[in-house]
């Protein structure tokens, strides 16, 4: 016999609604991880910021910057 899902979350400080969120993902996500890959493949000394500038501001990839390192497609 287990506990329930809303007395495990109390126990560890977290909400039922995260425990059962699931995100939504875009198609532009395989394309932004597919270049991200292929840039740090190539310059394994950057970091994401430096990646996301280049392939923002270099490449023109219409991305801008939300707070927490999320990305999201300027329409």
């Amino acid at each position: 016999m287990g506990i329930s899902i809303a007395l495990a979350c109390r126990a560890f400080g977290v909400s039922e609604t995260c425990h059962r969120y699931g995100p939504k993902l875009r198609a532009e996500n395989d394309v932004i991880a597919d270049l991200l890959t292929g840039l740090t493949d190539a310059r394994k000394t950057w970091g994401f910021g430096l990646c996301f500038l280049h392939l923002r501001n270099v490449k023109g990839h219409p991305w801008i910057m939300l707070p927490g390192n999320a990305c999201l497609h300027a329409w």
